[in-house]
């Protein structure tokens, strides 16, 4: 059965450093239902060992190393932390409050070179709010105003401490369809030719930076904007675009016979069923909006839900992101997107995803999706430490996430709604809050 949604109100980027963890503990999580996140099944009476922050071992048959702590699951589900494919979360708190909006700068000079690591900020309610639900990292992204050029977004962890950016800079962020057209000026030709402009000139800064002649606020693309973009020319970053209408993925796929060294994922692509085929030949990730299946603009009259399973049947590496869907809160939703996503292989004549599959939308191919599947995403050896022990299926709605590891520490689970929710169920004030006395 399909189920509803109830809401609730500094480095190089050819490195890609990821953050190292404090304080990491050795644990041994026994008596598993192991979920590695792959797409693999779930593996009965299996352990989990994480020590320095990243995963050690684990499977059925693993032992606990002597002296670390041992934790039994009990045979509920134990699973790498969800990876939320696509965010707008720490950067903003409260959308029409420009504040505490940090998403876009519409009167800025400047575009691809704008950064969101410096504004992360890691004690948003949303954060501690998606934590409790499991979510241990996310992709963040800035807006666009003035620009199809949002700027350069950041992989973030979850977790309690103040250091929350994984890895600074890790791709640039674009749009394009009917958003990239009225920031290009009003057309879909004005954006492409903005886009090859824009990856001429960076190929240009890349041969010979000495040589690049700056002409300030007056330039189409200024030095700074052709630094940033230069490792995404180069391919040492991916190329994130939102992109919807099946015509406008297939205008930059053939971008990419111009620029081969292009990395591009597609966000949101609510027609991508339509060129799946194209998209599996030309190895272009997609960070899917799940369930869009309604036209509710012009490029994506052939929204389906059967969308990400058509994709998926057709060899497209497919995560899932949230882009436009209350993004700066609400990356828990993507577990209950994942869910409808099994519900979906019951419906007749609709495509959906097998339970193993879902799972790794939201965990391992949503993280090999940005290229970091190698450190995030999933419990094989090597990994990071991010591991959730679950009350049951982590695709259900009743289930909750017991115990979080971000990088092998755990994390607490208490969130400002449920301090709220403790105060208002049982004042202890007398008639009135203490907020209204004199």
């Amino acid at each position: 059965m399909i189920r509803w949604l109830i809401g609730t109100a500094a480095l190089a980027p050819a490195t890609l450093v990821l953050a190292t963890p404090c304080a990491a503990q050795s644990v041994a999580i026994t008596n598993a239902k192991l979920v590695v996140g792959d797409g693999s099944a779930p593996v009965d009476g299996a352990t989990v060992v994480i020590q320095g922050g990243k995963v050690v071992a684990a499977g059925k048959g693993v032992a606990a190393p002597a002296g670390v702590e041992v934790i039994d699951a009990g045979g509920r589900y134990v699973t790498p932390g969800i990876v939320a494919g696509f965010t707008r979360m720490g950067i903003v708190e409260v959308d029409g409050v420009d504040e505490t909006n940090d998403a876009a700068a519409g009167n800025s000079p400047f575009h691809a070179a704008i950064d969101v690591a410096p504004a992360i900020n890691p004690k948003t309610s949303a954060i501690a709010l998606n934590r409790a639900e499991g979510i241990t990292r996310a992709v963040v992204a800035p807006a666009t105003r003035g620009s199809i050029f949002a700027g350069q977004g950041a992989i973030i962890d979850l977790g309690a401490d103040e250091n929350s950016v994984t890895v600074p800079r890790a791709f640039q962020f674009l749009e394009y369809g009917e958003s990239g057209a009225r920031a290009a000026g009003g057309s879909r030709p004005a954006a492409i030719v903005a886009l090859r402009d824009a990856l001429k000139t960076a190929r240009a800064y890349a041969k010979a930076p000495g040589a690049y002649l700056d002409q300030g606020r007056d330039a189409l693309v200024n030095r700074a904007d052709a630094a940033a973009l230069e490792p995404v020319v180069t391919g040492r970053v991916p190329l994130l675009v939102h992109v919807e209408r099946a015509s406008d993925m297939r205008a930059l796929i053939a971008l990419k016979a111009e620029y081969p060294a292009l990395r591009l994922v597609f966000v949101g692509a609510s027609e991508g069923w339509m060129i799946a085929r194209e998209l599996a030949a030309a190895k272009i990730p997609v960070l899917a909006s799940a369930l869009n299946d309604l036209p509710e603009s012009f490029e994506m009259l052939a929204a389906t839900q059967s969308n990400v399973g058509r994709m998926k049947a057709a060899g497209v590496q497919v995560g899932l992101g949230i882009i436009n869907d209350n993004d700066a809160r609400q990356a828990r939703y993507e577990k209950q997107y994942a869910g409808n996503l099994v519900a979906l292989t019951k419906v007749p004549g609709a495509s959906g995803l097998s339970w193993d599959a879902a799972f790794a939308s939201i965990t391992g191919d949503a993280a090999a999706a940005i290229g970091l599947g190698g450190e995030l995403g999933t419990l094989k050896p090597g990994r990071r430490g991010d591991v959730v022990i679950w009350s049951g299926d982590p695709l259900e709605l009743d289930s909750a996430a017991e115990s979080v590891f971000i990088d092998g520490v755990k994390q607490p689970l208490g969130t400002r709604q449920a301090e709220l929710l403790k105060r208002y169920r049982q004042p202890q004030e007398g008639a009135l809050p203490k907020a209204y006395e004199r």
